[in-house]
């Protein structure tokens, strides 16, 4: 049977993730309180404001934002979109 978690964006138990995404606090957390579907979400979205905002990975302020925009999207708070970008109709 797949873990389950209750994720913290959609509010409600859903599978999660097979490991942290990452080491530390921050990896751990999420492996607890987020959603496989939330995570795959998130990281379709990293990419787009990556892309679209030119975001450099070796700049410190670059990899602050895009920390501050997972905490507001895994959180289901406003979170920035990439330029132009529509979000599909479900």
């Amino acid at each position: 049977m797949a873990r389950t978690v209750f994720c913290k964006k959609y509010q409600q138990q859903l599978p999660g993730l097979n490991a942290p995404p990452y080491p530390g606090p921050k990896g751990q957390d999420i492996f607890e309180q987020v959603s496989q579907k939330a995570w795959q979400e998130w990281q379709k979205h990293q990419t787009m404001l990556i892309n679209e905002r030119h975001l450099s990975m070796m700049d410190a302020k670059d990899r602050t934002f895009l920390q501050e925009q997972m905490d507001k999207f895994l959180s289901g708070q406003d979170y920035e979109l990439a330029e132009g970008y529509v979000p599909e109709n479900k």
